[in-house]
Formats: structure tokens, C-alpha cells, sequence
């Protein structure tokens, strides 16, 4: 994997959360501590993305869905 080199600026109280979340879950380096945070925005920008289209589905649908057959019919 190619790494790319960056200088970030955070607040005294984020950078002590870091170190104490690399220490608390023996992580080798503050870098993993950031790329769980950036692994798990993505997760939940997939997320929000998923729930904005299960909103945007045709509601009709499933009132269409079996198109009149009866469980019987199968």
C-alpha cells in the first residue's frame, strides 16, 4: 500500500485521545488510530448513502410485488 505523508494540526484534547486510544487497543502508531476514524466515516457515509435510497425506492412496490398470486399458487 502507498502511504502518503500528512501534517495535520489538532487540538490538545485530540491528539491525548489518540494516544490513549493507541495505547488502549495496542495499535503500532497514531496513523492506525486515523485510519480506523477515516475506515469508520466511510462506513457510515455508506450507510447514510443506503438509507437515502431504501427512502427513495418505490414505495409501491411491495403492493405489487407478488401481482395478485397467492402463496398457493406456487
Amino acid at each position: 500500500m502507498h502511504a502518503e505523508k500528512l501534517s495535520i494540526s489538532l487540538p490538545e484534547s485530540s491528539a491525548r485521545f489518540i494516544e490513549e486510544y493507541q495505547a488502549k487497543h495496542a495499535l503500532k502508531s497514531r496513523s492506525e488510530v486515523i485510519e480506523l476514524a477515516i475506515r469508520l466515516l466511510r462506513e457510515r457515509e455508506l450507510e447514510s448513502a443506503y438509507r437515502l435510497a431504501a427512502r427513495e425506492a418505490d414505495s409501491g412496490y411491495e403492493v405489487t410485488a407478488s401481482d395478485g398470486l397467492a402463496d398457493e399458487t406456487w
